[in-house]
């Protein structure tokens, strides 16, 4: 596993169109796979039996469930930003399976970066991830940045909080 770059306030002037974000690199364990899906409240077996993985749904082994993808984009982008990033939208399509064994590698860039109607620092990023060459998920995403180094998204509510 890659650590991770992490900036400590990243504000809207740090971030340009085409910015690529740090890599993210984590080696998924059958410990990965089930720990996810038990926090997420996902006890469907596919993500902790092997063998109804394998004999009753024909994969090779269990695999990560979504909401366990979804935690690590979020990770991936508030890991990048800062404690002040907050995300505001993600969007993603799993297209193939994530096992043990494999080894997932986050990839983004920045698609916007620009202040909203109320003053909110906002960047859009595009996210792969991918086992080895194959594109597992991509994910749109939205996350809030601070637009000086004063600026908080979190300390915003109501209509200045408009994700």
């Amino acid at each position: 596993m890659s650590a991770p770059t992490i900036a400590k306030r990243l504000v809207l002037s740090d971030i340009a169109v085409g910015d690529e974000l740090p890599p993210l690199s984590y080696d998924v364990t059958a410990t990965t796979v089930v720990v996810g899906a038990l926090a997420t409240r996902d006890t469907r077996p596919q993500h902790h039996d092997y063998q109804f993985a394998t004999q009753r749904n024909g994969v090779k082994d269990i695999f990560l469930n979504s909401p366990n993808q979804l935690a690590w984009f979020e990770r991936y982008l508030t890991d990048w930003t800062g404690p002040t990033g907050r995300l505001g939208r993600l969007s993603f399509r799993m297209i193939d399976s994530i096992f043990p064994g494999d080894t997932m590698v986050f990839t983004a860039a920045v698609t916007s970066a620009d202040t909203d109607d109320v003053g909110c620092g906002w960047v859009g990023v595009d996210i792969a991830l991918k086992v080895g060459e194959k594109l597992c998920t991509t994910c749109t995403g939205r996350i809030a940045v601070p637009v000086s180094p004063d600026d908080n998204p979190w300390s915003r509510r109501g209509e200045a909080w408009k994700p």
